[in-house]
């Protein structure tokens, strides 16, 4: 099973552990609660299951230490988010102008440090140190009064289920500061009459961090003289130890080589994560990068077709969330539908990350058939199996819609022997009609990204954090029940703009 490629957003970012409690309860019991604050950091970190590091950054016990301890996360550009917990009772009123202040995604940990009530020991002294079934529920109301964005998680701290949903949320708020510093790079504009990779682009750095900008394909053409033979037999070899090869002319695979090397150091010195390039802009180039553009997929950038950048940044988000899954993330689009099966059948042009695929992928060269260029070498597979989701983030004038599609990626149920791309098929819950039903209802893209090692639940935190409408298509999904919500949420968003 393959795993997402890690560019180190999680070794590089740290969570803040802030637990509340106050001077009411005296020394002694500050000191417990200091004890027990210090395993539960331990522990957490012991357990292997979080991505990333967990800081305890103390007890608060005043809204000034509150205050400072915010302020302090604020400017750690290092700390990705806070998990706050009450240990005994923290008068929420205390917390009121800390997490105002607070810019950094937050969980509420609603746990306790003990499992089990102790019989015999129980007393006055136990009920005041171990009262976060008290305390956090003061935490929560202030959460809910000051109508925080933020995730609730409940349950005992060492069990695993817990621990997951902690991992799986630092993994969206860790999407969410890569967002917030994502560079796209646009090779050209996007394809002509085209109305879903439109967008508004400033509002997009306003809302989500992205910086999308254009180069011009003279200077990726101009990139590409400038690499070296020691470069383009590198990749190749690079290409070889990866892929199998069935091609006679390596000239062809070459120029791909020479195409990834010029792009990477384009973006390498923009800081870009992401890019997009359509067929109708190649002016000076031999091919449209088919391997170029699926091989750097694979070391996690994000990519998007016909000058898609808002597919491409939300590729790139994706990968960053889920580096180190089992399962593999990528560009795609729905191209055609087995309506007797149920199933539709995804793939693009040449550009599906080789994440996704089920065996060791081809390189071949097939003539494209568009974009009046030479046959492009690309890689050919059939993706994996199993659960996976299509998420693709639209442009709704007033705000942007992140729409969710849960999918179950299957054997591809033919063989196809003279379809030279790589494909993936999968069936839409709750079924291919009603799925496809609600996601149309929900202004859908052709566009989106397709991710078995994301799920729903990660993207949902994430949109959360992000400030961006939810919609969700899954095994329960209703059209009608789904026209009533989106009526109801087109209404609460405009009144929210406004």
């Amino acid at each position: 099973m393959k795993k997402e490629s890690s560019r180190n957003d999680f070794e590089r970012r740290n969570f803040r552990f802030v637990v509340g409690s106050q001077f009411l309860y005296g020394p002694e019991t500050l000191a417990a609660v200091e004890q027990n604050s210090r395993a539960m950091t331990e522990g957490l970190n012991a357990s292997g299951i979080l991505p990333s590091q967990l800081v305890l950054q103390g007890v608060m016990k005043t809204a000034e230490e509150i205050d400072r301890a915010i302020k302090e996360i604020n400017h750690d550009d290092g700390c990705a988010g806070v998990i706050t917990f009450c240990h005994t009772f923290s008068p929420s009123k205390m917390w009121i102008n800390g997490l105002s202040l607070l810019q950094k995604p937050w969980l509420h940990l609603h746990t306790q440090f003990n499992r089990r009530i102790p019989n015999e020991d129980i007393d006055m002294d136990y009920m005041n140190l171990h009262q976060s079934a008290h305390g956090d529920r003061e935490h929560g109301f202030i959460g809910a009064r000051m109508r925080l964005p933020h995730k609730i998680v409940v349950g005992y701290w060492q069990e695993e289920e817990t621990l997951r949903k902690i991992a799986s949320w630092m993994r969206s708020a860790v999407g969410a500061d890569v967002s917030r510093s994502l560079k796209v790079m646009r090779f050209g504009d996007n394809m002509r009459e085209v109305a879903v990779t439109e967008g508004d682009k400033v509002e997009a750095q306003i809302k989500l961090g992205w910086q999308v900008n254009t180069w011009p394909v003279g200077a990726l053409v101009e990139a590409m003289r400038e690499v070296s033979d020691r470069e383009l037999n590198e990749l190749m070899e690079r290409y070889a130890d990866l892929y199998e090869f069935a091609v006679a002319d390596q000239d062809i695979v070459r120029y791909q080589a020479r195409e990834e090397i010029a792009m990477r150091s384009l973006l390498d010195a923009e800081g870009c994560r992401a890019f997009s390039n359509t067929f109708q802009d190649l002016y000076g180039m031999k091919q449209l990068p088919g391997l170029a553009t699926q091989d750097l997929m694979a070391q996690g950038f994000g990519y998007g077709g016909e000058g898609d950048w808002k597919a491409a940044a939300m590729t790139t988000v994706l990968k960053a969330m889920s580096a180190g899954l089992d399962g593999g993330t990528s560009f795609m689009e729905d191209y055609t539908y087995d309506m007797g099966g149920g199933l539709s059948l995804g793939a693009h042009m040449l550009e599906v990350c080789p994440s996704l695929a089920a065996g060791r992928p081809r390189v071949e060269v097939h003539p494209l058939g568009i974009g009046d260029r030479e046959p492009p070498a690309r890689l050919v597979f059939e993706g994996d199996t199993g659960p996976a989701i299509l998420a693709t983030l639209i442009d709704m004038g007033e705000r942007f819609r992140l729409i969710v599609h849960d999918v179950e990626c299957v054997k591809p149920t033919l063989t196809m022997p003279n379809l030279p791309v790589a494909r993936v098929m999968w069936k839409p819950l709750p079924s291919l009609e009603t799925g496809t039903e609600a996601w149309i209802l929900a202004g859908g893209a052709h566009h989106a990204t397709l991710s078995r090692a994301c799920d729903a639940s990660l993207l949902r935190d994430w949109a959360r954090i992000m400030g961006v409408e939810f919609v969700h298509i899954h095994k329960d999904t209703d059209p009608q029940s789904l026209e009533h919500e989106l009526m109801l949420g087109d209404l609460a968003w405009k009144l929210r703009v406004k």
